[in-house]
């Protein structure tokens, strides 16, 4: 009985992009009672691997806390699954604005002691008595309302690059850090204003909803399904955005673009910029934002020190990190005296500047692929490669690649085609194509479109 991953990222990805299937990226949360976290979390790995569903998720007593990625043909199987538990039938799950087949490359469900840590030691705090959830556009009119307090419940690298105009952003790397600040700040006001809060999904703010009001805050809201949900409904609805900038998310994806605006600077030069990555050298992955410019000058990494330690051996590089933690077990993501243009505390509202509508670097490399079919033959003399489309459709203009262990990796655009003998435009699933390539192919060759 398989109950864990077995395949690497590497791996998996290659899967991935062999499949050629769409995938969904979504999220969803559920605070119940779960008597036995481990037999859970066994019963929902033996359910979801065979869907091939992947993600990052959390179980706990308390609940559920997942961000995964399904390949949308399982998605109503993949559901299912969910429906079974009596505390998940209807649940909502939030699927992101922006889409990336490798956002996931693991399927990986951890049992913690919290899904949502929050430092608190009371046992008369239920976190189930939560505050009243509000839909986009009665969340953009309660922000109008100058009786409103409104609070994002993120960490500092999250609300730098996008928040909603006039919130609290709390300069904290994690949620814990902020109750007690909020409350602190907030304690006058327990009767006379909305403390109106926000998050990535809802989670954190759902969480922290219930325990002001057991501190005594008598108007609490949250919004209802995080920022993921509220771009959702602006955009069905014809609303105006009242969030600026990129949600931060906990994916290979590093965030979604909500409006055009870019609030914030590459941390290493000052020009505007919203991309986070991770410093490239093992002993750091610091999580900071680099432009495009500086990745290429600094090769991805967050200081010249990185820099320097990246470029030795790697005997030396490993022996440099013994015995050293790295992560947030040591480091301050985003923080660091290296990093001249960070911000984090009280931000601004204003546009920096906004979205190029030219591919940047990173797309540009980006190359994303779709299996067609497999090699069948070669014909020496002639120079012309025969493959069965087995998925989707080959057209005369597309942009192909042929790639294999000894053949590497060849791109192409096709230019003309020939199925059973007859020159067309089109192929379909179940055609052998035959088209003439400047290069010898093997059997053992792939052939993907490239979008």
């Amino acid at each position: 009985m398989q109950l864990y991953n077995t395949l690497s990222a590497e791996e998996r990805a290659e899967l991935i992009d062999q499949a050629g299937k769409q995938r969904l990226t979504l999220s969803f949360y559920a605070y119940a009672k779960i008597l036995n976290p481990q037999q859970f979390r066994n019963d929902l790995f033996l359910a979801w691997n065979p869907l091939d569903a992947l993600g990052r998720i959390y179980v706990a007593h308390e609940g559920i806390n997942a961000q995964m990625s399904v390949p949308a043909d399982h998605f109503e199987a993949f559901r299912e699954t969910l429906e079974s538990y009596d505390f998940m039938k209807g649940i909502r799950l939030n699927v992101a604005v922006e889409q990336d087949d490798h956002s996931f490359l693991k399927l990986t469900i951890k049992v913690r002691h919290k899904i949502v840590a929050d430092g608190l030691n009371d046992a008369t705090f239920d976190v189930t008595k939560k505050g009243v959830h509000l839909k986009a556009k009665e969340f953009n009119e309660i922000l109008d309302d100058p009786n409103t307090i409104v609070v994002d419940f993120r960490n500092h690298y999250e609300s730098e690059v996008g928040h909603f105009k006039g919130a609290i952003t709390p300069d904290v790397e994690t949620f814990r850090e902020s109750l007690p600040i909020i409350n602190e700040q907030l304690k006058d006001f327990k009767e006379t204003k909305n403390l109106v809060m926000y998050c990535t999904g809802g989670i954190r703010c759902e969480k922290a909803s219930a325990y002001y009001k057991h501190q005594g805050f008598k108007n609490v809201y949250q919004l209802e399904g995080g920022i993921i949900n509220y771009a959702k409904q602006i955009k069905e609805e014809g609303l105006e955005s009242k969030f600026i900038g990129k949600n931060f998310v906990f994916d290979n994806r590093l965030g979604e673009r909500i409006t055009e605006d870019i609030i914030s600077q590459c941390h290493q030069c000052g020009e505007p910029c919203d991309n986070h990555t991770n410093c490239v050298n093992d002993g750091c992955h610091l999580l900071f934002i680099q432009c495009d410019e500086c990745k290429a000058t600094m090769e991805n990494c967050c200081s010249t020190e990185c820099q320097e330690v990246i470029h030795l051996p790697l005997a030396e590089q490993v022996k440099l990190r013994k015995g050293k933690q790295v992560g947030n077990k040591v480091f301050r993501k985003g923080k660091s005296e290296k990093l001249k243009f960070k911000h984090s505390g009280v931000l601004s509202d204003e546009s920096l500047d906004v979205v190029s509508k030219t591919k940047t670097i990173r797309e540009k490399i980006k190359v994303k692929k779709v299996l067609l079919g497999k090699a069948e033959h070669y014909f020496v003399k002639a120079k012309v490669a025969q493959f069965l489309i087995e998925n989707h459709e080959l057209n005369i203009g597309d942009k192909i690649l042929i790639t294999g262990p000894t053949t590497g990796n060849e791109e192409i655009v096709l230019e003309k085609m020939l199925v059973n003998g007859k020159e067309v435009f089109q192929a379909k699933k179940g055609d052998k194509v035959t088209f003439q390539v400047p290069f010898r192919i093997r059997l053992s060759d792939k052939l993907f479109k490239i979008k």
